[in-house]
């Protein structure tokens, strides 16, 4: 009689034998035209990477888009505007590191820990929850965040 354990034939690493962490940004389109095209994550630092660039990318636009806007409507002091993206480049690049290494931390350690593949579109997705979350943030409301 075989007693075998089903709980020790649960695949523990659920990565492909020849899987190679993609390369940024690896986005692929979603709808299957020519057959499986997806791409997906299985490391803990590759996803901590993504979502770190992917916010980044997103939170430092945001700020940059509200510069220019800063600009346009202080045009007249030509003097000081240049400074103007320079500044909301940096506060935004600290504020994206800070939320970008937070929140890619903690999804890649529960996707790692769960034993799951991530796609590339979830740190993209996450990317601009954190640049939405900003953009909440700044509006002065009753019992907002």
């Amino acid at each position: 009689m075989s007693s075998t354990n089903e709980f020790l034939k649960k695949v523990v690493d659920p990565r492909p034998l020849s899987y190679e962490p993609p390369q940024f940004p690896s986005l692929y389109w979603p709808f299957p035209v020519r057959g499986t095209q997806t791409v997906y994550l299985y490391d803990a630092s590759t996803i901590f990477r993504f979502v770190l660039l992917w916010t980044l990318i997103d939170v430092i636009g945001i700020h940059l888009i509200a510069a220019i806007y800063a600009m346009m409507i202080q045009w007249r002091n030509w003097k000081l505007i240049w400074i103007t993206p320079v500044v909301f480049g940096l506060v935004g690049g600290v504020e994206a590191l800070i939320a970008g290494s937070v929140v890619g931390g903690v999804i890649g350690g529960v996707y790692t820990a769960g034993y799951f593949g991530m796609s590339t579109w979830i740190p993209f997705s996450w990317g601009i929850i954190n640049a939405l979350v900003l953009i909440l943030s700044s509006f002065a409301i009753q019992g907002g965040l």
